[in-house]
């Protein structure tokens, strides 16, 4: 499988690393890892790898107080009572309460259960609480789930697992032992473009070198929140949008930085540095 042509049909283009880490997480059945700041493409890939495989997508997002009933499964409590109610007005017998048809399932039993395998997506693990954590790690291991009423529900076609995490806590190592792990940085100046060309089609050369140009100057700024990839793609349409209305390329990149940097007290730190930044744009 051409992992790189493939992402690259689907927009998403991906360094040597990051393929050989998302090979090998295939190749051997390991859960795949994948830290690195807001923006770099960590849900993405999910995504695209779903697409890629032909595999359902199915996302767990993280917080903090989430619980494996949330994650797993529920019961139909509301569906449980009404057909009480009904068999008892109706003076019929109540049947099973614990039947399939009660079964609410949750991403992590849905992804066990799907047909063809899926790609199950745990994004930002690190905002789960340690307990959580605990849990999905058996989760991991063996792929199956006890429900006491219906029993041990094991994965016909294990899920490809990718776990996300932006390390706004550490992870615990039994964790990262069970997964492949892979660090994403933010892009090249040549990848930025290669991604550029494929979402804004149409903007002129010098337009696209001036703005990945002035991006990667800006993520070096000590920012409070970096611009990722989807802002550098917003940044350039917006930028484009204004300059079709006359704007010159430099003046349209200024007035789309809302576009690019969300945040107050970065945005008056770009001001401080603009001709820095845009003097050669």
């Amino acid at each position: 499988m051409d992992l790189a042509s493939l992402f690259q049909g689907e927009g998403y283009f991906a360094d040597e690393g990051l393929l050989t880490a998302v090979h090998l997480a295939l190749l051997l059945d390991r859960p795949l890892l994948l830290e690195g700041e807001p923006g770099v493409g960590k849900t993405e890939l999910a995504s695209v790898l779903s697409r890629v495989l032909d595999r359902e997508l199915i996302r767990l997002q993280c917080f903090e107080g989430l619980d494996s009933g949330q994650a797993l499964y529920e019961w139909d409590y509301p569906r449980q009572l009404l057909r009480v109610r009904t068999a008892e007005s109706r003076g019929e017998d109540i049947g099973d309460l614990y039947a399939e048809e009660f079964l609410l399932q949750r991403p992590l039993l849905r992804a066990l259960r799907s047909a063809r395998g899926a790609v199950l997506l745990i994004d930002e693990i690190d905002r789960a609480d340690n307990e959580f954590e605990a849990f999905l790690l058996e989760f991991l291991s063996d792929f199956q789930i006890t429900v006491p009423e219906l029993g041990t529900l094991r994965a016909e076609h294990p899920p490809v697992v990718v776990l996300t995490s932006n390390r706004t806590r550490e992870l615990h190592d039994a964790l990262r032992r069970r997964c492949l792990y892979h660090w994403i940085e933010f892009p090249s100046a040549a990848r930025e473009r290669s991604i550029l060309d494929a979402h804004v089609p149409g903007l002129a050369d010098d337009a696209a070198d001036a703005l990945v140009s002035a991006v990667q100057d800006i993520r070096a700024l000590p920012l409070l929140k970096r611009p990722g990839i989807a802002e550098s793609v917003d940044w350039a349409r917006g930028a484009a949008a204004l300059a079709a209305e006359g704007s010159s390329w430099p003046v349209a990149l200024r007035r789309a930085l809302g576009l690019l940097i969300k945040d107050e007290e970065d945005t008056r730190l770009l001001a401080d540095r603009s001709e820095e930044i845009f003097g050669h744009s």
